[in-house]
């Protein structure tokens, strides 16, 4: 035997991810681990350790993928990028097979009950998220979008706030035309620069 797994690593991470994000970490059962994922709780445990084990390269998976997304956004201009990074994960009709909610945010928000390694993979992962909107705002100094004492900390966080609100607040009731309307008015605070770009 070649001791490799016989399953299919990708499609049993996969399930382990959906059940993580319905549930939470806390929440999440070995039972509704092996239910989801077709594994015998041994197998779980000998390839990935533990729940912890599994829950960590389920939140990696679903890291890359959420990364993946906001980078392969497009736009001519920087708060182009910004709003198509924002619109791209509105509900509804724009992405029909996507769940209300983040893994990423749930996981922040249940931190406590995370191993050290479980804390440090999520912000980490909101860092990384954080950090691409950090560039693009950045760009747009450079382009003379924003004036060159725009206060990207403070922006970056604001817009990464937006973008939680979006994820989540359709738990909360809100639908696909008040989340666009949301993006609108997030947008229309966009600093102007009144400075001219020769100077």
């Amino acid at each position: 035997m070649s001791g490799k797994p016989q399953f299919d690593e990708s499609a049993v991470i996969s399930a382990a991810v959906n059940v993580f994000w319905r549930h939470g970490y806390a929440a999440a059962s070995i039972s509704d681990l092996t239910e989801a994922t077709g594994l015998s709780r041994s197998s779980i445990y000998q390839r990935f350790g533990d729940k912890d084990g599994l829950f960590l390269e389920a939140l990696q998976t679903y890291t890359e993928r959420v990364l993946q997304r906001m980078n392969a956004v497009q736009g001519s201009t920087a708060r182009g990028r910004v709003e198509a990074l924002l619109r791209a994960f509105l509900p509804g009709a724009l992405a029909p097979q996507r769940r209300a909610g983040c893994l990423i945010a749930r996981s922040c928000t249940e931190a406590v009950e995370l191993s050290a390694a479980g804390q440090a993979a999520a912000l980490a992962a909101i860092a990384q998220q954080r950090e691409i909107l950090v560039k693009i705002l950045r760009e747009g100094i450079q382009n003379g979008e924003l004036p060159r004492d725009a206060d990207i900390d403070a922006l970056a966080w604001y817009y990464f706030g937006v973008l939680q609100a979006v994820v989540n607040f359709p738990y909360a009731g809100a639908d696909l035309e008040s989340l666009s309307r949301m993006i609108d008015v997030a947008l229309a605070v966009w600093p102007a620069n009144d400075t001219p770009a020769s100077l």
